[in-house]
């Protein structure tokens, strides 16, 4: 399994300003000779009015310009593709080293827009219903690469006419695990809800997890945002299976790390996220499974229709299911909510748009492989070398 917080190391003897914190930015600037405050400015300019140009920071010096020109260039994701559904949800993939791709989503509704965001590139999980666990993982992103799709999407969104302020929300339940990348999430965290950065309220920044205990309470102890759980089933043999991990981190671990987090938090609440899938997960006797374990816990409970994508052998539970399992709930005192399905007709699932654009990237491959020894053997034997 991967360590929490492992992540690549940089190829090169520049930094990125992108995803430093303001402690981080400070500490930077004074090892280069600099006074502390510029962090303020900087982190104005780059997170609040969007420049990323050096040379348009006017109340910076021109020597320091051409310094941070030198030693910290700003790289952002690339678009590669970027699509909108006829609901308003934008979804994007993102290229973000030349070789692996992420994805972002933004859900625009009456009163907010919410950007769900990626934290690894693709996810060591495994958990059986979901996309981007069988694309496997290749390696956490960095706090940069991170921001960075915070940056490009507010840049985006006020291109497309959705005001100064487009994102409002953000969540971290892209691809990847967060809570095995804290060491790059914990910073962007704390730059989206730095008053000089994004200015995100704490309510407003939510960190999901499958379940890392260890990292849940470092959530707990140092990092004030809110936090989702994807719980699935509420027994381990199920769970054991929908998410793999609950083999290390079993289910009475996991609710005495989220009782740790409300006792540090009392005024906040755990979200569960609950994919409902057909006759796995959605009888009345599950609903009362998931009572039993949330009793005395502040919860809420998000019921998930399962979207499904290629290859998969679940299905959607019907909606009357879905309807009683969510009346169960509410009747035990659980607030239930079923998540509306967004972008339906655009790669909605998570990892559905990478793994589709991976599939065609083979599948041209072995086409031009094909090619390639076709042509050879029209004109003879085939040399090696």
């Amino acid at each position: 399994m991967v360590s929490i917080g492992e992540t690549s190391e940089a190829t090169d003897n520049t930094v990125s300003l992108l995803g430093m914190n303001r402690k981080m930015l400070a500490d930077w600037l004074v090892a280069q000779g600099e006074k502390p405050f510029r962090a303020q400015q900087l982190m104005q300019w780059v997170h609040q009015r969007g420049v990323i140009d050096y040379a348009q920071m006017t109340d910076l010096s021109k020597v320091l310009r051409a310094k941070l020109a030198s030693l910290a260039p700003i790289r952002l994701p690339e678009v590669k593709v970027d699509q909108t559904a006829s609901d308003g949800t934008r979804k994007w993939l993102l290229e973000v080293d030349g070789a692996n791709a992420i994805e972002m989503v933004f859900i625009p509704e009456k009163t907010r827009g919410t950007l769900c965001i990626s934290s690894q590139v693709g996810c060591a999980l495994a958990c059986t219903f979901c996309m981007t666990a069988r694309q496997g993982f290749n390696r956490n992103l960095t706090s940069d690469e991170i921001i960075g799709q915070m940056w490009l999407a507010q840049h985006l969104l006020r291109q497309a006419g959705w005001g100064e302020q487009p994102v409002t929300n953000v969540v971290f339940m892209g691809m990847g695990e967060p809570l095995l990348n804290v060491n790059q999430v914990f910073p962007s965290a704390e730059i989206l809800m730095d008053d000089w950065a994004y200015g995100l309220s704490k309510r407003r920044v939510t960190i999901s997890t499958s379940g890392i205990v260890p990292a849940m309470d470092m959530i707990s102890e140092r990092l004030d945002v809110s936090m989702a759980v994807s719980l699935h089933a509420a027994n381990d043999a199920l769970r054991n299976v929908l998410v793999p991990v609950n083999q290390k981190y079993p289910l009475s671990e996991l609710i005495a790390a989220c009782h740790r987090y409300i006792a540090n938090y009392p005024n906040r609440h755990v979200m569960f996220e609950y994919v409902m899938l057909d006759g796995i997960n959605d009888s009345a006797a599950h609903a009362r499974e998931v009572i039993t374990l949330l009793q005395g816990l502040s919860a809420k409970v998000n019921l998930i229709p399962f979207n499904p994508f290629p290859g998969t052998d679940y299905k959607t539970s019907p909606h009357s299911r879905v309807l009683a399992f969510q009346q169960r709930l509410m009747k035990s005192g659980l607030q239930t909510n079923i998540r509306k399905t967004r972008g339906e007709d655009i790669d909605a699932a998570c990892g559905q748009l990478a793994g589709d654009v991976a599939d065609r990237t083979k599948r041209t491959a072995k086409l031009q492989q094909t090619i390639h020894f076709k042509r050879r053997d029209s004109k003879g034997s085939v040399k090696h070398g």
